[in-house]
This record gives C-alpha cells, structure tokens and sequence, in this order.
C-alpha cells in the first residue's frame, strides 16, 4: 500500500525502505462486532503472504474500533499476537513532521515557499540538489528531486542495524548521489531529514521533542513515542519484527534496531489505534489550522505511491482511492521488520493494517491495500 509499492521495488532490489481532498461517497456505520471478512484477509497475509505476524485496527463511523491480530507475535516461542501491538511505524512518521511544519507556518516561522537555504544556509549544494533552488514546500511534497540515502547506506542492513547515524550523515550521503529534476515527484527521505533540521533551526529544539510536545501529547497517544538516543529496543506489548533479503530465505529477528537512519523520515514506533486517532484528529482540524490543513492537501500526481498509479501526495499524505465511492488520506511506511498501511476518511472512518516483515512482491502488496480498501468500505 502507499510508501510499501516504494519499498518493495527497493528490497526486490535487494535494499530495506526506511519509509522507510476528494469528495466522500457515504458509507455504511461499522457493526460493533469485528468483520470476519477482514479477520479472513488478516489469516491470508500470513498463510500465503508469508508474513510472520498482522494486526489491524479498523474505526467505523459510529466511533467503535475493532481490533484484529493473526499469525504468531514470536516465530520461536509462537506466542500470540498482542491486540494493537507496538510497531515501527516507519515513514508514517513523515505525517507527523509535515503536521509540526506546518504549524510553525502557521505560527509565521516558517514560510513554505521559502528556498530551503534560508534556514539551512550552504547545507546542500551538489549534483544531489541545490538548497538555493529548492522550498520547504517541495521537501514535504517529494518534489525536491532529491535523492535517497537508503540506497547508500542500506547495501548490508545488518552491518548497519545498530549503527547510530546523525542526521547530518544521512544528508552526506544523499549527496554522493545524483538528484532529479526539481519538481518531479519522486520519494524521497532525504528531504523529511532536511524538514527536520528546518524544524530544529527555527525551534532550537531536537524534532522528536517537537513532535512529542505539538502532537503526541496534545492527542494523547499513549502507545506513541519518539525513541531516545540509543533506545533501540520497542517499548511495551509488540510483536517482533522480521527481516530477509530473498523471499524464501530464513527469517531474522530485526526488533532490536538503531532508528536514527529514519530520524524525521521515520523514527516512531505507534499501534494501529493511535494512527488511526492521529489521522482522524489531522482531518478534523485539531492540529492544524484551516489555511495549512488546506496547503496540506494541495496534491500532485504521485504515480509511484501505490499501486493503481493513480495516488497523489500532498504535504506529508497522499490520496487513496476507495472502491466504495471517493477517497481516503494515507501514508503507509515500511522498515526492516515492520510494515504499515493505514487511510482515514473525512467522515470518521480510519483503518491500519500492520504486519511484521516487508511484502516480497507487488501481488502481496496489493493485497494489504485491497484488505485495507476493504476494511474501510465493508
């Protein structure tokens, strides 16, 4: 689903993602009693999706959330699966970077418009891409035409899995490589660490203690945290995460991981009801202001988001078309060990798929975002 499309061409490459407004057609309120239906596509993601674990959260319109687990939260102990379970939510993250962005627009701080050199001066010059020619809007919106750092650094993940990395690193290693053209869409991590620096400049506070103190805690999502400087492990019931590099290869318990080669691109670690709140609470106008929720959801095309080739991304969340009528916003994120889909409607609808391996193939892909289009619809 949305960022796993991204991801999974990467790690069919032999890499690890770092991942890592439309009108609404009514929808039916949700029954209180959990949809076997869904639980089914849950079962499936394991027995013939070959994931070790997944755990869902779906929030109907009557405000009511079911919850869902299938598979085995430890492959050696077969325990079960915890009920809206911990996760590295991954590029999710960049949700919540874009939100604490924008409010300090709003505050008059920061100007979207403004050349990423005014508050990061001489920071990215190169064939990578030019602080003097790039916005702050065009790194929220992937159009930066700045390249990845995870292809540089990921080539041996388990080399680097406890590594801790300054974001400044990352930026360097982007650096190596050669950029696109500015103002094509194209993913990139890249410019959410560049965002998160932004963030530290104006503020003079570290990003993850910024998001805390604007988002986290005035939402109260108390299964959602940033890890501290070298916290590597996942605080609270989770069910483990796990990493190969072929499909059909034994699997590896990656739980245990430095976050810091995610940073604002990536660090958090949530459940499935805390997304679904947080992205409900985002629609809703509790965060931003109505002038930057609507720069927000000023989109464009965004043909590799997902699988239809129909996406668009806007600042930090991206369209998902609904095959009951009309759209969603989503973002989706992936990380050695854990990938999440998760899409909210205006009209209170929210559901977040997460399993606990990246997909090994577009067909399993299509899979969780057909699960996912599902759980909203039925």
């Amino acid at each position: 689903m949305i960022d796993l499309r991204v991801t999974t061409q990467r790690t069919l490459a032999g890499l690890a993602g770092l991942a890592l407004a439309g009108t609404l057609a009514a929808a039916p309120a949700s029954a209180a009693e959990p949809s076997p239906a869904l639980q089914r596509r849950l079962d499936a993601l394991v027995t013939d999706g070959g994931f070790p674990a997944a755990l869902a959260a779906v929030r109907g319109q009557d405000g009511r959330t079911r919850h869902y687990t299938a598979g085995v939260a430890d492959l050696k102990t077969e325990a079960k699966v915890p009920v809206d379970g911990r996760v590295r939510i991954a590029s999710n993250t960049k949700m919540f970077t874009a939100v604490v962005v924008l409010q300090l627009a709003g505050e008059g701080k920061v100007e979207l418009d403004a050349k990423v050199e005014k508050y990061l001066p001489k920071l990215l010059r190169g064939k990578a891409g030019d602080g003097r020619k790039i916005t702050v809007r065009q790194l929220l919106q992937h159009t930066a035409g700045l390249p990845d750092y995870d292809g540089v650094l990921l080539k041996d993940y388990f080399a680097i899995q406890h590594r801790h990395y300054e974001p400044y690193e990352l930026v360097e290693a982007a650096k190596t490589q050669k950029g696109t053209p500015v103002g094509r869409w194209s993913y990139s991590n890249t410019g959410y660490v560049l965002a998160g620096l932004v963030v530290q400049k104006v503020t003079g506070r570290p990003i993850g203690e910024e998001i805390t103190q604007r988002v986290i805690r005035p939402l109260g999502l108390k299964k959602t945290y940033w890890p501290g400087l070298g916290d590597q492990k996942i605080r609270g019931p989770h069910p483990k995460g796990y990493w190969r590099t072929k499909p059909g290869e034994p699997y590896t318990d990656v739980s245990t991981m430095d976050p810091s080669m995610a940073w604002a691109a990536g660090q958090l670690i949530s459940t499935p009801s805390d997304l679904n709140r947080f992205m409900l609470a985002l629609l809703d106008g509790r965060l931003l202001k109505p002038e930057q929720l609507k720069q927000m959801k000023k989109t464009v095309a965004a043909p590799q988001f997902d699988t239809t080739g129909k996406a668009r991304y806007g600042l930090g969340i991206a369209t998902f078309k609904l095959s009951c009528g009309g759209v969603a916003w989503s973002h989706g994120g992936s990380a050695p060990g854990y990938a999440t889909s998760n899409a909210a409607t205006e009209d209170g609808r929210a559901a977040t798929i997460a399993t606990t391996a990246l997909p090994s193939d577009m067909k399993t892909v299509k899979n969780i975002e057909t699960a996912l289009d599902r759980a909203l619809c039925e």
